[in-house]
């Protein structure tokens, strides 16, 4: 068992973790650290939020650690690696209106080198397949 960690909130900051646990907009994570950092402000230990919340007692600690380094900005996830996407709905739309008004058909590839060709997106056949397909 690892050294108790306890969270001190002051009378707002307990007021804003209750809103927020029963806002409707907010992810389910979200809502439940706000409600782990509350726990264990009202003197519930790591083990027992863990056993209530159905956690590993890092995942709590890790709620609790977050809390202290970062306050409430600490409750939200941090953002996801990745790329930008290199289109938008206007080329989309671009592409869907080439389909409609020309008599010829298209393949991936012919489609992702008209793409490149008259709009500068550069996009894989592969990945301009997915995402026309998602679209649908």
């Amino acid at each position: 068992m690892g050294a108790r960690l306890r969270v001190f909130l002051t009378a707002e900051e307990d007021r804003t973790l209750l809103e927020l646990r029963s806002a409707t907009t907010l992810p389910q994570r979200v809502k439940d650290r706000a409600e782990v950092v509350r726990l264990n402000f009202r003197g519930w230990y790591v083990e027992k939020i863990a056993a209530h919340f159905d956690w590993h007692v890092d995942t709590v600690r890790d709620a609790l650690h977050r809390w202290e380094k970062q306050g409430l900005g600490g409750l939200w996830d941090a953002l996801h690696p990745g790329g930008k996407r290199r289109w938008v709905a206007a080329d989309l739309e671009y592409l869907e209106g080439l389909l409609r008004t020309e008599p010829r058909t298209y393949s991936s590839p012919q489609l992702a080198a008209k793409l490149e060709q008259e709009r500068q997106v550069k996009l894989s056949p592969d990945r301009l397949r997915r995402v026309l397909k998602k679209k649908e």
